[in-house]
């Protein structure tokens, strides 16, 4: 396959036509991962969920841990590529294609961890065929069905232009791939009519999906929120989640960034300004997130109610304890010290707080799930759970399924919006050129990466 185009766009092009060895031992290893997980679904499967960790009165783990998590992380699509949009933020452009595939990629994932969660998947069925709108169940269904389908169009009207320039600039290719290109270009030819067509409805798409954003992890919430379970029943549990999802899928995002540039050797396009521009918005989201972890449980200890005490008291304390503090430390106090710091808020040093927050934001959705479950109001013991090697099994292969996919991903259309890039230049506006300069590639930059 070879690349025939402008020349300062060829290294966008270039992990399509160049495949080299490393790539496909990560393949390797990401399939052996995804069979690990599939064996152990289909242990579960066969056997029930008494392979698992769960019991009475702990009836939720792991997976809708996952759950929660990677709806989070799916709002990493929305916020860069259409909040940021909206306000028109320049620096997002690098990582908006990253980011919508991060949305794509990972909500099948969410949805699906409900699946996996269920001994009788055949039984989802009846949601649809006698769910009642009554039940936040239903609500959180509808909210992750629409957003699943508008980030999915959201997604491909984002790839028209680029997917044109595959068909135009890659000679060479398969008759298959070719096609494909043709079919998904829906006879694109980059007019300027088409450029602002094409601007009009990404616009009117950023708006809902900001909308919907809002509304698809608040109602992810009230599933918890709308049950009278210590530790679940406060209003601030909407927002909380809220800002939590955002500030696990921004940093998500600067984690996959800087693979990819690493990776594709993208430094040109994707470059130190960019990663402290969201290294900055990802250390407000921290301050954010440690605002309502503290309003949540203040609130908690003052009130001194003796159901919600047992909990809080669990994570603090007791079994959870670790988990509750080392959630904290990687949210809050990592992330401060390192991206407030201008001598430490370095591309290095925003991946070591960002694998720090996505550990810990999994840590956390855990340490909200489980407690309250083995703390119940009804006349039970103190509940024990412990996952096992099945469900941690599952989770892995969920994990490396979705890096295989997004590893595919970027062999087929390039990583970064190549028309995203040209109009940031072609629409810059002399007494904005000195503030945006920095981010068009090729600008030599003096900063340290």
């Amino acid at each position: 396959m070879r690349y025939e185009g402008p020349r300062e766009d060829a290294a966008l092009f270039q992990p399509i036509v160049h495949t080299g060895w490393r790539f496909y031992v990560l393949l390797a290893a990401l399939v052996i991962v995804v069979i690990w997980g599939v064996s152990a679904y289909y242990r579960q499967l066969s056997l029930g969920l008494g392979v698992t960790g769960m019991n009475r009165p702990v009836f939720m783990g792991v997976y809708i841990v996952n759950f929660v998590f990677f709806i989070g992380l799916s709002h990493a699509g929305t916020l860069i590529s259409a909040i940021l949009r909206i306000v028109g933020a320049e620096w997002r452009r690098p990582f908006t294609r990253a980011a919508e595939a991060v949305t794509l990629f990972s909500l099948p994932f969410g949805a699906g961890s409900i699946i996996i969660d269920l001994g009788r998947p055949d039984r989802l069925l009846n949601v649809i065929q006698y769910g009642s709108f009554r039940s936040p169940i239903l609500w959180d269904v509808t909210a992750v069905s629409l957003y699943l389908l508008s980030s999915l169009f959201y997604f491909y009207f984002a790839l028209i232009p680029d997917v044109a320039m595959c068909r135009d600039r890659l000679q060479d290719v398969s008759t298959f791939r070719k096609r494909l290109y043709e079919l998904l270009a829906l006879g694109w030819t980059g007019s300027g009519q088409q450029y602002r067509r094409l601007n009009v409805v990404m616009n009117i798409m950023a708006l809902w999906l900001t909308m919907l954003v809002v509304t698809v992890h608040t109602v992810v919430s009230w599933i918890f929120g709308m049950t009278i379970v210590p530790g679940w029943h406060t209003a601030i549990i909407g927002p909380y989640f809220l800002v939590g999802a955002i500030f696990a899928g921004a940093a998500a995002l600067i984690i996959i960034a800087a693979i990819l540039r690493k990776a594709y050797h993208l430094e040109n396009y994707i470059k130190p300004v960019h990663f402290r521009a969201l290294s900055s918005f990802v250390l407000a989201l921290s301050l954010a997130w440690f605002y309502f972890t503290v309003a949540e449980f203040m609130t908690v200890y003052y009130g001194d109610e003796p159901a919600h005490m047992v909990v809080f008291n669990a994570k603090f304390w007791e079994e959870f304890a670790s988990a509750f503090w080392l959630t904290v430390v990687l949210c809050f106090v990592v992330p401060v010290v390192i991206l407030g710091n201008p001598f430490t808020r370095t591309i290095t040093g925003a991946v070591i707080a960002s694998v720090g927050i996505n550990v810990g934001m999994w840590l956390e959705r855990y340490t909200v799930v489980v407690p309250s479950l083995t703390r119940p109001r009804l006349p039970y013991g103190i509940g024990v759970y412990r996952p096992t090697w099945e469900e941690w099994a599952i989770t892995a292969g969920c994990f490396a399924l979705f890096a295989l996919l997004f590893a595919l991903f970027t062999k087929v259309v390039p990583v970064i919006a190549v028309w995203e890039v040209h109009e940031a230049k072609e629409l810059a506006i002399p007494e904005a050129v000195e503030r945006l300069k920095s981010y068009f590639p090729g600008t030599v930059s003096a900063t340290r990466e």
